[in-house]
């Protein structure tokens, strides 16, 4: 897990030299406690113009324009260029351009980031437990791999183009507490995604959401996939000095994940 000056993580991972990749952790911004200091999100009451100083830094930091979605937990993967406004509902976005930056925000959710092995499009995902169960086995992730012409199912036998996928810091396997409703949605459409949840002797779960998409990558046929390995330095709520976590803190900054083409 490389990282920049400001503690940023630098993608460890074989992307082609025209695809640059970063995500940020707390360090590095303006903001005052408890979004103390890089809180990327203007959605969660922190001071309007210390998130945009901060997004001004990011900015600066990967020297083109991250586009900033409004994310809703769902499955829309959205094509991003100069012009796509801030504010855009969608959960994924792709970019062929060079200097449009996908740009997913996170805190406890799996940021996702793909690159095509030819340089050609990259993209990235915001994979909490809804967009990534998705409805009947389809889910974000899928959604995202269409833009690269990759398969439409889980249980397709056909490859995926080459594609590389990064997985980001997100809320680890020891920490993400969840209800039977959540393991369902997940199993019901794929068995074998019961060994990704582990019992508890309340009767809930403990769920391993890097695994979980680990599993969905694979069964659509990307097997070069490389970050979270679901360890405690990747997990949000056990970092608190290096990561933001809505379910450790409920008042919570964002991270960011941005992949873009030079």
């Amino acid at each position: 897990m490389a990282a920049t000056r400001e503690g940023w993580i630098i993608p460890a991972w074989p992307a082609p030299p025209r695809v640059r990749a970063l995500c940020t952790t707390r360090q590095g911004g303006v903001s005052s406690a408890p979004y103390d200091s890089l809180n990327l999100g203007l959605h969660v009451a922190d001071d309007g113009a210390a998130v945009e100083v901060n997004r001004q830094r990011l900015a600066q930091a990967v020297g083109g324009r991250p586009v900033f979605l409004d994310q809703v937990h769902g499955n829309t993967c959205l094509h991003v260029e100069a012009s796509t406004p801030d504010g855009t509902e969608a959960d994924a976005c792709y970019a062929t351009q060079a200097g449009t930056v996908c740009t997913i925000m996170v805190a406890d959710c799996l940021p996702v980031l793909f690159a095509a092995a030819d340089g050609s499009r990259v993209a990235a995902a915001h994979a909490g437990w809804r967009g990534l169960a998705g409805i009947g086995g389809q889910g974000v992730l899928e959604e995202t791999l269409k833009c690269f012409g990759a398969p439409a199912t889980v249980d397709s036998a056909r490859a995926a183009p080459e594609i590389i996928a990064w997985l980001g810091p997100c809320i680890g396997p020891r920490a993400f507490e969840v209800g039977h409703e959540v393991r369902a949605a997940f199993v019901e459409a794929l068995p074998a995604a019961a060994a990704c949840f582990a019992p508890l002797s309340t009767g809930k779960w403990l769920a391993d959401l890097p695994a979980l998409a680990r599993q969905r990558l694979h069964l659509a046929g990307v097997n070069s996939i490389w970050g979270n390995d679901g360890s405690a330095a990747w997990c949000t709520v056990s970092n608190p000095l290096r990561f933001f976590s809505h379910r450790r803190d409920r008042v919570s900054g964002r991270l960011a994940a941005c992949i873009w083409l030079e």
